[in-house]
């Protein structure tokens, strides 16, 4: 059983946040919310998000599990207007989808859980540094990079005590600093690893820029990316592998 109401907006940012990297996920239709794990094909980048029941207007379920193609359903929220609300209800029989918008009545075919690539476990890293940053610090850095390189280094020097984005082009560089003063929080720690530029651009594109940012960094370790949406009540973290470099 599934019923919920729930804002455009919402609902949006949640399948934006999981969009990025797959075409189609498993969501987990839990009593206290919505979960959803999923991993890109090229097993390079994963998300983890989680949408509490306190974030719909109404929200009733008893811990199902459905298969959804993402373009399809983003493609039905994209018919809401800013502020309008979004009813979805699960057809117990027919395994399909209700959607309700204001008069707008979509009945969305749902995929075979079992189809869908196996959900990963999600690594428990212990990393060493910490960054907190705004949202529109993380564009800016994801848009410098991409000005000269496919690649993308984040870092954080302990002495000086500032954490640093490098991008090396064929010709042009770009170095980014950012100290503590620019900075929400830093917690200095070992800290250097080369990703690809083109996953932290799709991450960035579902990052708001007015919200609070926090990475964990190691040594050519995974970069763990946490952000909140609807108001704190949902939470979305990226995980990145790195490019290991060859000395």
């Amino acid at each position: 059983m599934f019923k919920a109401i729930v804002s455009a907006e919402t609902l949006t940012s949640a399948l934006d946040s999981i969009s990025v990297l797959v075409d189609e996920c498993k969501i987990h239709l839990e009593e206290d919310g919505l979960e959803i794990r999923a991993v890109d094909p090229a097993n390079v980048g994963m998300v983890d998000l989680s949408l509490d029941a306190s974030a719909f207007e109404s929200y009733e379920a008893d811990g199902g599990l459905i298969g959804v193609d993402l373009s399809r359903l983003e493609d039905i929220a994209s018919m809401a207007e800013s502020g309008q609300l979004v009813q979805l209800e699960l057809d117990e029989e027919t395994r399909k989808l209700q959607i309700q918008i204001e008069g707008l009545e979509y009945t969305l075919a749902l995929i075979d859980p079992d189809s869908i690539r196996q959900e990963p476990d999600i690594p428990d890293l212990d990393l060493p540094a910490e960054v907190i940053l705004e949202g529109k610090d993380v564009n800016r850095s994801v848009k410098a990079a991409d000005m000269v390189s496919d690649h993308i280094a984040l870092g954080v020097d302990e002495g000086e005590e500032y954490f640093y984005v490098d991008a090396e082009g064929d010709t042009d560089d770009v170095h980014l600093e950012l100290t503590e003063a620019d900075l929400i929080d830093l917690q200095v720690g070992p800290a250097h690893s080369l990703f690809s530029l083109d996953y932290l651009k799709d991450m960035n594109k579902a990052i708001p820029s007015d919200t609070e940012v926090t990475l964990h960094l190691g040594e050519e370790f995974p970069v763990k990316i946490y952000f909140g949406f609807a108001e704190g009540q949902g939470q979305v973290t990226y995980m990145l592998a790195p490019r290991i470099q060859s000395d």
